[in-house]
């Protein structure tokens, strides 16, 4: 199958690690495009949840299939997020067409394009990290609960269900978060004459164009490889929003023998996180 020739792939959320990762199906994803540009904005390895009891042959196959773009001339900007800010003492370190950031600048078709992952705004980021860590724990439980869930919906025909988003949707302060999250990133972007701001962190995907008194911005995010399984792509001169349809792909499913397993990425994450 062709690749899909791509200006800029955004990714984020992936969360490496976790019993919720899609990485089979980013692994697929990224397997079909062929970007000049990928932006891995934050939360990519979940250091949070990290178990070295847990990481399966599918998430070593994400990072090995990044490292190949890498070596294909891929250039590859790794944003830090709040699961993955231990990187963040390792900014600026750039290997080859790598380079690790916390925020990332580009002028592309005489536009100004921002993109950083969005913790910053968060709230419980700054004063009660702690909390916001029991969260993260409670939300991977609940993606786990809801596979369960959904087996079982599928058994009798039934269509798939989240739970998460139910809860989101039905919470007005996770909604007012949300709101509050996107309004502080369109205001700082307008008012730092950005084309373009695009964001990870609230795991809910968009695309549109917003404007206040001082002027418009188009205000992306890339969603998340948890349950939306979606991305941003560049190309033609602009935005789209991909969303990975995992009927189509399951009908198209095929062993992914392409990749070895000659990096360890168990043990290079565990040195990672204690040195």
């Amino acid at each position: 199958m062709a690749k899909r020739k791509l200006d800029i792939v955004v990714i984020s959320d992936v969360h490496l690690g976790t019993y919720g990762c899609h990485a089979k199906e980013l692994n697929k994803y990224l397997k079909s495009i062929e970007p000049k540009i990928l932006i891995l904005n934050g939360d990519i390895i979940d250091i949070w949840q990290f178990r070295k009891s847990y990481w399966p042959e599918s998430h070593t196959k994400v990072v090995q299939r990044i490292v190949k773009l890498i070596s294909k001339g891929t250039k590859v900007y790794y944003l830090t997020g709040n699961h993955d800010e231990f990187l963040r003492k390792y900014a600026n370190l750039k290997i080859s067409n790598f380079q690790l950031l916390n925020k990332l600048v580009l002028n592309i078709d005489e536009k100004k394009m921002w993109f950083f992952h969005g913790d910053v705004f968060d709230v419980s980021m700054q004063y009660s990290k702690w909390l916001a860590k029991l969260g993260a724990m409670g939300y991977d439980t609940l993606i786990l609960i809801n596979r369960g869930v959904n087996i079982i919906l599928e058994w009798f025909g039934r269509e798939k269900y989240s739970l998460s988003k139910k809860i989101k949707n039905s919470v007005k302060k996770a909604v007012q978060f949300i709101n509050d999250f996107e309004k502080t990133a369109i205001d700082i972007a307008i008012e730092n004459k950005y084309d373009v701001v695009a964001c990870g962190h609230i795991h809910q995907p968009a695309q549109r164009e917003e404007t206040n008194q001082f002027g418009s911005v188009m205000y992306l995010n890339s969603g998340d490889w948890i349950e939306n399984l979606t991305s941003l792509e560049y190309y033609n001169g602009e935005w789209h929003l991909y969303k990975y349809d995992l009927i189509e792909n399951e009908a198209n499913d095929e062993a992914d023998t392409e990749l070895s397993d000659s990096i360890n990425i168990e043990n290079l994450i565990q040195e990672i996180i204690t040195t």
